[in-house]
């Protein structure tokens, strides 16, 4: 059992594209990949952050309608095992700290770890390498 909690999004975007899925989007509601033919949303979403210079936006797949969310919020997303990910760490303030860093998808749950281990990190966000795009953001218990 791990030491942290992810945070899958639990919000859909108003001003959001719906579209078809292809196969393999990544859904930050349930935390896997989308099947062919399932009904999505794209849109623009903002991970929480204290108010800090480090606050972004961007491009993220949902369901189009709600669903039941993840089968587990304390262990990392089967689908994503293997995938290599920007570990990014933040501190209190909002800060990006220095323990962010990139794993190869090998051992997830020990590189997220590896970065809990810093006291001064409050949370990571687990973000795709080619697009940097935004997954899901980790907590501790």
């Amino acid at each position: 059992m791990t030491e942290y909690l992810i945070h899958p999004v639990n919000e859909r975007g108003a001003d959001g594209v719906t579209t078809t899925a292809g196969g393999g989007e990544p859904l930050r509601c349930c935390l896997r990949d989308a099947a062919v033919g399932e009904a999505l949303l794209l849109f623009n979403y903002e991970p929480p952050l204290p108010d800090s210079p480090y606050r972004e936006k961007g491009a993220v797949f949902t369901h189009a309608a709600a669903c039941d969310g993840p089968s587990s919020v304390t262990s990392y997303p089967p689908d994503w095992v293997g995938r290599p990910q920007a570990l990014r760490a933040y501190d209190a303030r909002g800060w990006i700290h220095p323990s962010t860093h990139v794993h190869d998808g090998t051992d997830p749950e020990a590189a997220i770890e590896s970065v809990l281990a810093h006291p001064e990190v409050v949370e990571v966000h687990s973000r795709n390498l080619a697009y940097g795009c935004y997954m899901f953001r980790v907590t501790r218990r």
